[in-house]
């Protein structure tokens, strides 16, 4: 089989991106499949191009709604019309008309979370599942930086749909994260297939800000003067929606802020004015830009420290997939790590909080099977996040640590927060490491993964070099002129009274 010609065919692409052929030749033998290629470089093809090849039905899990979605709509550009994700968006009576006719779709993209629920699993446990795909296979593993405890349960749900062909997708992944998902999916023999994790037309920029008010004013001036269109990252949904407002009034550019509290329609809505070109610049949170597919983004600011590695270049990875020079530039000033912390420290329960739910569910009384008699109203009362409960149910429901000794459950609970927090922490101040090395930033990224940086890139990072006037718009003149500075400055400083520390 000519797949060059298939991928002519069915996409109009005249050759494969680097180790996309590779990965598509292992699933077409039959291979098992680990796959680490660079964000940007169209993972999605990994599974898109065999299922139209293979008989049967392609299952893909996928971690974020948003990211299903797009996921669609992309299917849907080229001509796939069996096609579906199983998730919140549809209405009861949707899902049951889905769930009726499930053999008619060719590909089915579902959450983690939904395959859990039993009767969603017997649906697809009468289909012949060709390939079992799980993107951002590093939400698997403890030490994957975006750990999800319902992914861990894939390996177990695998087993139940008959060991199907598996395909595991992710772009950023330590070996000892890839060596946990083909552990936790239980895959003997598979083929691990690692790109490099560098995308040399992407420069690495830091600067160091003595202060947020002055990275208010710095992301201005940037903004005005870059090539567009761009992305600006912050941590907080109120900087975002700050900076956007202030962008849109002061006519610097048509900009609009995206997070995960806005509602859906608003988000697909603001996703296809970027793609389509209606919208300069997105204030955004990590929500957005998995699986957008728009190639020409030319920047990416980060205006708050991400809280690792794998993430930055997860966010970084979504400029230049066009090939041309692009830039990522984060702002750093003094204790930027300390948002980061504490949204490190908000995503696990409090030990506080775990000794209060044992106290609370102990003078209940257990379930037959020995289990702690968990219901909603503790998770309100307790204050438990969405995520910190989902990890108390993790552990309360895992039959291997169903025991009738609450002080040992409790005290398996709070080692895990622990450990995980510390891991958290660590990867954090690794990031602020990078920030303040005064090598090579590429290298720094090279050596993290384990793999050798062979040749210079040109234009690398600000240590090797690198300019910024280099990405300078050429089409116009700045907009903010040296008469008005003090008018938007004096804006800005009435609006942004506030630190986002004290958020």
């Amino acid at each position: 089989m000519e797949l060059e010609s298939e991928l002519k065919k069915y996409f109009g692409y005249d050759s494969f991106k680097t180790g996309q052929k590779d990965v598509i030749t292992s699933i077409l033998a039959g291979r098992h499949t680990l796959a680490m290629l660079p964000t940007g470089t169209g993972k999605s093809l990994c599974y898109q191009l065999p299922g139209l090849l293979l008989k049967g039905q392609i299952l893909i899990i996928s971690p974020l709604l948003s990211l299903m979605q797009d996921q669609v709509e992309q299917f849907k550009k080229f001509g796939e019309k069996r096609v579906i994700a199983l998730n919140s968006f549809l209405t009861v009576a949707e899902r049951k008309k889905v769930l009726c006719n499930l053999s008619k779709y060719k590909f089915i993209f579902i959450s983690p979370e939904m395959l859990s629920v039993h009767f969603i699993l017997t649906n697809l446990q009468e289909l012949n599942i060709s390939l079992f795909v799980v993107d951002e296979a590093h939400c698997i593993s403890q030490w994957g930086y975006d750990f999800r405890p319902d992914y861990s349960k894939l390996g177990g749900i695998r087993k139940q749909l008959g060991n199907p062909l598996t395909l595991a997708l992710t772009a950023t992944a330590t070996r000892k994260v890839r060596d946990d998902i083909i552990r936790s999916l239980d895959l003997d023999k598979i083929v691990k297939i690692d790109s490099t994790i560098d995308r040399p037309n992407i420069g690495f920029y830091v600067e160091k800000l003595p202060d947020y008010r002055n990275k208010q004013y710095r992301v201005i001036e940037l903004v005005t003067r870059l090539e567009q269109p761009g992305i600006i990252y912050f941590s907080s949904k109120k900087s975002a929606e700050q900076m956007a407002s202030l962008l849109m009034d002061k006519q610097i550019c048509r900009a609009m802020a995206y997070h995960g509290g806005m509602d859906q329609n608003s988000r697909i809505l603001i996703q296809q004015q970027f793609i389509h070109g209606q919208l300069d610049v997105i204030c955004a949170t990590s929500a957005f830009g998995m699986g957008i597919n728009k190639e020409n983004i030319r920047f990416i600011i980060h205006y708050h420290m991400p809280m690792q590695i794998e993430s930055y270049l997860q966010e970084i990875g979504r400029a230049g997939r066009d090939g041309l020079p692009s830039i990522a530039i984060l702002l750093y000033s003094p204790g930027d790590e300390q948002l980061p912390i504490q949204l490190a420290e908000s995503e696990l329960p409090s030990e506080q909080q775990i000794d209060w739910l044992f106290k609370k569910a102990n003078q209940q009384h257990t379930l037959p099977d020995g289990r702690m008699n968990l219901n909603k109203e503790l998770m309100t009362l307790g204050g438990f996040t969405d995520i910190q409960w989902r990890i108390v149910e993790e552990f309360v429901g895992n039959p291997a640590l169903v025991t009738r000794n609450p002080e040992r459950l409790q005290e398996i609970i709070n080692d895990f927060i622990k450990e995980r927090l510390l891991f958290k922490k660590t990867n954090i101040f690794r990031m602020k490491k990078w920030v303040e090395s005064t090598l090579c930033r590429r290298a720094f990224i090279f050596d993290y993964f384990d793999e050798k940086m062979l040749e210079q890139t040109p234009s690398c990072c600000d240590i090797c070099g690198l300019q910024l006037d280099d990405y300078q718009t050429t089409s116009k003149v700045s907009t903010v002129k040296n008469t008005a500075e003090e008018n938007w400055q004096e804006y800005l400083a009435k609006i942004l009274i506030n630190c986002e520390l004290r958020e």
